[in-house]
C-alpha cells in the first residue's frame, strides 16, 4: 500500500514527520549492528567488541529519549490526525522496542565477557548463530517493511517469529540435557541459555515492529493476539 505524508499546507510539518522517521530508522540501524556485534563477541570470545556494545548502549538509550521528545513536540505543536498521528505513535512504540533490543544485545555482550573470563568455550554456539541469524533477518525485514509501508512484508516477517520460538525451545532442551550429562558445564551453559533467551526476545521485538507497520498503514491494532483485526486485512 502506498502512503503519502506530503500533503500538508505546512512544509515544516512534512519535514518534521520525515525527520522523525529517519531518526527512528537510523536508530534501527545502530541496534541491528549491536546485535551482530554482541553475537560476534560471544562466538569469538572477543571482550573488546563486547565492551564496545556496552558503550554504544548508552547512545541508543539517549536516542530513544530524543525520539520520544521529538514525537511529543510534534503532537503538541501540530496536533496530527489520522495517518499522521499513527506515524508519530508508531515511531514512539518502535523506538521503545529498539531500545529494548539494545538492552538484549548488551546482555549478550555481558555473557560474552563472562565466558571469555572463564576461558572455556561451551556448547551452544551453533544454536546461537542459527537463531541470531534468524532474528537479525527479522529485525532488518521489519524495519524495511516500515520504510516501504509494506503490510504484506510485515505480516510475512511477523510469521517468522513462530519458527524462532520453536528453534529456541529445541536449543533449550539440548542445553538442559547437556548440563544434566555434565554438571561441571552448568555455569558456562547458563550463560549460553541467557544469550539464547535474549535472542528470542529480540525476535519478539521485531514482531512488535511488524505490528506497528500494520497499525500505521491499515489503522488496525493486531497486538496481543487480536486475530479478528488481522483477518480483516
Amino acid at each position: 500500500m502506498e502512503m503519502h505524508f506530503d500533503q500538508h499546507i505546512s512544509r515544516q510539518f512534512n519535514e518534521d514527520l520525515e525527520s522523525l522517521k529517519s531518526e527512528m530508522l537510523e536508530m534501527g540501524g545502530m541496534v541491528t549492528r549491536q546485535v551482530a556485534d554482541a553475537v560476534e563477541a560471544l562466538a569469538n570470545a572477543d571482550s573488546e567488541l563486547a565492551d564496545k556494545v556496552l558503550r554504544v548502549e548508552k547512545e541508543i538509550d539517549r536516542r530513544e529519549m530524543d525520539l520520544d521528545e521529538h514525537a511529543t513536540l510534534i503532537i503538541a505543536k501540530r496536533q496530527p490526525a489520522a495517518s499522521d498521528l499513527r506515524m508519530v505513535m508508531s515511531v514512539i512504540r518502535i523506538s521503545r522496542d529498539l531500545e529494548r533490543v539494545g538492552d538484549e544485545a548488551a546482555k549478550i555482550a555481558k555473557m560474552a565477557i563472562e565466558l571469555t573470563e572463564e576461558g572455556t568455550a561451551p556448547r551452544g554456539y551453533t544454536e546461537i548463530r542459527h537463531i541470531a541469524s534468524a532474528v537479525r533477518k527479522m529485525l532488518n525485514d521489519a524495519l524495511d517493511a516500515y520504510t516501504r509501508f509494506d503490510v504484506k512484508a510485515a505480516l510475512a516477517t511477523l510469521a517468522e517469529d513462530e519458527q524462532v520460538d520453536m528453534d529456541y525451545r529445541t536449543a533449550l532442551r539440548e542445553m538442559i540435557t547437556y548440563m544434566m550429562e555434565d554438571p561441571r558445564s552448568i555455569s558456562r551453559v547458563m550463560n549460553v541459555l541467557w544469550s539464547l533467551r535474549s535472542l528470542e526476545r529480540i525476535g519478539d521485538h521485531a514482531k512488535n515492529i511488524c505490528e506497528q507497520v500494520v497499525y500505521l498503514v491499515e489503522g488496525a491494532d493486531i497486538r496481543h493476539g487480536h486475530e479478528e483485526n488481522l483477518r480483516k486485512l
